[in-house]
């Protein structure tokens, strides 16, 4: 058994030690996800920018297709074709405001990975825990396929396919196939397969689970088994057009992109793509036959085919947009699959917000009209009732009120308010409002990004694994 192997084991152990009171066994969630042969065949890879520190710590890891931006330290991990952005962690000097508490950073945050196996997960924004605002930290984890781990800090914790964790602090939990939690801070807790849970203590809790039989037909995994369901069919269905991205060392220029606008190297755009000003396009988004309006952003693992975007529309990391026509300021969620029809398109009113792991699968024409919330699984107009609900309405509720499967329980306003404060705040990072000089973020920023590669050990007992490295500015 080489050294690569014996790290995995290690990791798994871990991570069963932290979830022994759940009675949760990660070992056979394990089996096959990272296959040592396939650890020495893929480089890493990072980026090199002004505007972000550059202090890169690997030792004793493997980080196979891996990419890394800003200040990361990786030890004792096995990372498979995943991203770590640290572009926008905090500064020195930068203050950190929670409840009342004015907290100034002594020095740079870093991301701080141990003891972990990542596979094909995003991890990606600051820690937002106020006892750890120097470090966003994940430790002793085991996150699978398509996972987002989003400026939350993570001790113990299995995260199933396609499951995210956001702005949350979790210890020592199970988080299940395409699930989603916001909620602060949570210990010691399974979450089922497909529960979407956005908790703001003495503001709101807004709680839906999809119904376990239709969720196993587009995401599912079982114990022994590897990820399927018609999501990730999805994904295989283009992983080919992927390859010649990375194994091209230069690629031809796109002339059309304008200048405000940013192109990641790692992204793939395929004819008949029209990117406007002011467009962030990231690594591993993936564009066919399609139109991102002013200010719109396409980010990690997104895929948005035979579609437009009418302008300043947020897909985010993993959302997926397939025959469908969204107008202005349309936020779609983490992980969310739109998939119209070529003869049953899918459109998307004005300032619609589709929330995070909604699955959008219509038979028929499908309009949402403008204005409204839209959650679950949603395949008809009658599902389409059920399964939303205009904003305006929303914000006048009080208490809270029950429809399908969805609970909710506190003040609307607030609720709606948190999710626009941060849809604008994602626009503005991503420089969706840059008028030529002033409010610039990462469309425009990225530009100057230059990326390197490092590989690994071919041969022998460290082979799948890469020298102890220090990469700094």
């Amino acid at each position: 058994m080489n050294e690569l192997q014996k790290l995995y084991d290690r990791i798994i152990q871990q991570v069963n030690i932290n979830l022994r009171e759940l009675d949760f066994d990660a070992e056979p969630y394990s089996s096959g996800l990272i296959q040592p042969e396939q650890m020495n065949k893929f480089y890493a890879f990072y980026g090199i920018t002004t505007d972000h520190p550059l202090n890169l710590v690997f030792k004793n890891s493997g980080l196979a297709g891996s990419y890394f931006l800003g200040k990361c330290r990786i030890s004792d991990s096995l990372l498979y074709k995943t991203d770590i952005r640290g572009d926008e962690l905090k500064r020195q000097g930068h203050s950190f405001k929670c409840q009342g508490f004015d907290i100034i950073l002594q020095q740079d945050e870093m991301v701080d990975i141990k003891n972990s196996a990542l596979v094909k997960t995003l991890v990606h924004n600051f820690s937002h825990d106020p006892e750890t605002p120097e470090t966003f930290f994940i430790t002793d984890t085991l996150s699978m396929d398509y996972a987002n781990i989003h400026g939350a800090p993570t001790a113990g914790a299995f995260l199933g396919p396609f499951a995210t964790v956001d702005l949350t602090t979790i210890y020592d939990c199970v988080i299940g196939t395409y699930s989603y939690i916001q909620a602060g801070e949570i210990s010691h807790k399974t979450i089922a397969p497909g529960t979407i849970w956005v908790n703001s203590p003495g503001n709101f809790n807004f709680y839906y689970r999809h119904d376990p039989d239709l969720l196993r037909k587009y995401a599912a995994v079982v114990a022994g088994d590897l990820p399927h369901g018609l999501i990730i069919d999805f994904i295989e269905q283009h992983e080919e057009d992927f390859q010649r991205v990375f194994d091209a060392v230069n690629l031809e220029a796109i002339d059309s992109v304008p200048k405000t606008a940013s192109l990641d190297r790692y992204a793939v755009v395929l004819p008949k793509t029209q990117i406007a000003d002011n467009v962030l396009v990231s690594q591993r988004a993936y564009l066919s036959n399609s139109s991102l309006g002013k200010g719109s952003n396409a980010q990690e693992n997104c895929y948005i085919i035979n579609s437009t975007l009418e302008g300043n529309n947020v897909t985010a990391h993993g959302a997926k947009i397939i025959e469908a026509d969204l107008e202005k300021d349309v936020f779609v969620g983490f992980n969310s699959f739109l998939q119209g029809k070529s003869e049953a398109r899918l459109r998307v009113g004005k300032g619609c917000v589709v929330m995070p792991h909604t699955i959008i699968d219509n038979e028929e024409p499908l309009q949402i009209p403008e204005g409204h919330l839209v959650w679950g699984l949603i395949r008809n107009q009658n599902d389409l009732e059920e399964n939303s609900i205009s904003l305006e309405k929303f914000e006048k509720q009080t208490g809270g009120f029950h429809q399908g499967r969805l609970h909710f329980e506190g003040e609307g306003k607030l609720f709606i308010k948190a999710f626009k404060d941060r849809i604008h705040h994602i626009l503005d990072v991503n420089g969706a409002f840059f008028d030529g000089e002033k409010n610039t973020g990462h469309a425009q920023r990225n530009k100057n990004l230059s990326l390197n590669t490092i590989q690994p050990f071919q041969f022998g007992e460290m082979e799948g694994l890469y020298p102890n490295i220090t990469i700094e500015l």
